[in-house]
């Protein structure tokens, strides 16, 4: 038996109730199948942590997380809270908490379900931290404001280690994958924001000499990725850009169902999530993609597995891996958003049935 991970199941809101229960599952059926040693802890977050506890993100709950190795976190519909003072939004806390600057977001065909193109294997390393998200790039303060009725100022925030360390993340996974890096900006016209983001980039190059570099106009980018998305592999960017570009991404894959997400930072913890929304029109109705959830979640064990050194983790993430695929190749399997006869259970089932 493996060393032991601490890892925390935190369903989230409205869909997350019936996908974070699914990966968990997942992922115990795998662990047990590699003898992967792993402690569950459930923390209450959300609109139910809210109701139960007083708070969205309660003090214990950040309190347990600075203790495991890493958590599953499900969708979170903030936008649907009471205006109260503590029902907050946890992501921008969770992530500043514990520096998860680095947002990784595969995008990958898959036969038959809808992709606009076959050929599609990349991934998006979006900067998690700064930027123009009001919400997370300021210490105290809103970087968005109104000086009066008829105007509104928004601040973008880009610093030297933000832009070095995303970047550097983002050539470590291009050296493990097909050694093909793009940087994504606009230093045309934010010749200060956007220059010195490019400016840590290339500083970086001649660390990594077995890594094609080059980079790309963000607009052009937003072209590129529907003409020629087969052309790249590694593609890292500031913010704002970065959230953009990867649910573009997953447009072409069959949409956010299949939009998978890790949070990563320079410290010992990671956090899975998914990256599209709470879903609260389908809530309830088991007809929710349990796939990215699932993926986020083998993403989480093959980077716990690797840090942590136990091969166990690795060998559990790759049969996670291979059991989504085989379940996505079953048509009666699959859910409706990727063309699919099926429904959140039976995609449950077939991932489980397919683990070896």
């Amino acid at each position: 038996m493996s060393k032991k991970l601490r890892v925390g199941i935190l369903e989230g809101d409205d869909i997350g109730h019936e996908i974070v229960p699914i990966a968990v599952e997942v992922a115990k059926a795998a662990a047990k199948l590699h003898q992967v040693n792993i402690e569950w802890v459930p923390l209450p977050i959300g609109r139910r942590a809210l109701d139960t506890h007083g708070h969205t993100l309660p003090p214990e709950t950040l309190e347990t997380l600075h203790t495991l190795d890493g958590w599953i976190l499900g969708p979170i519909g903030h936008r649907a809270y009471p205006k109260q003072a503590n029902a907050i939004n946890p992501h921008p806390i969770l992530r500043k908490q514990f520096n998860l600057f680095a947002n990784v977001r595969p995008t990958r065909s898959y036969p038959d379900i809808g992709c606009l193109r076959d050929d599609i294997d990349l991934i998006i390393v979006r900067e998690n931290n700064e930027g123009f998200q009001p919400d997370r790039n300021m210490l105290v303060g809103n970087a968005e404001f109104r000086p009066s009725d008829e105007m509104t100022l928004s601040m973008r925030v880009i610093t030297r280690t933000g832009s070095r360390r995303v970047a550097q993340a983002a050539y470590e996974l291009a050296r493990q994958r097909k050694k093909h890096l793009t940087y994504v900006h606009k230093d045309t016209v934010f010749k200060l924001g956007c220059g010195m983001f490019v400016e840590e980039c290339k500083k970086l190059a001649p660390e990594y000499p077995d890594v094609l570099v080059d980079d790309v106009i963000v607009d052009t980018m937003a072209m590129r990725l529907v003409r020629d998305p087969q052309n790249f592999d590694v593609i890292v960017t500031t913010n704002m850009f970065g959230d953009i570009l990867s649910d573009e991404a997953a447009g072409l894959v069959g949409g956010l169902g299949m939009a998978p997400g890790l949070c990563i930072g320079d410290g010992d913890v990671v956090m899975a999530q998914a990256t599209h929304g709470s879903a609260p029109d389908i809530a309830g109705k088991g007809i929710a993609n349990p796939y990215s959830m699932i993926e986020s979640t083998r993403m989480m064990f093959d980077w716990l597995g690797y840090s942590r050194n136990i091969p166990e983790a690795v060998a559990m993430a790759r049969s996670m891996s291979e059991a989504t695929t085989v379940a996505l190749a079953n048509p009666n399997a699959r859910t409706g958003d990727i063309n699919g006869k099926g429904n959140t259970a039976s995609m449950a089932k077939a991932v489980l049935e397919a683990l070896r």
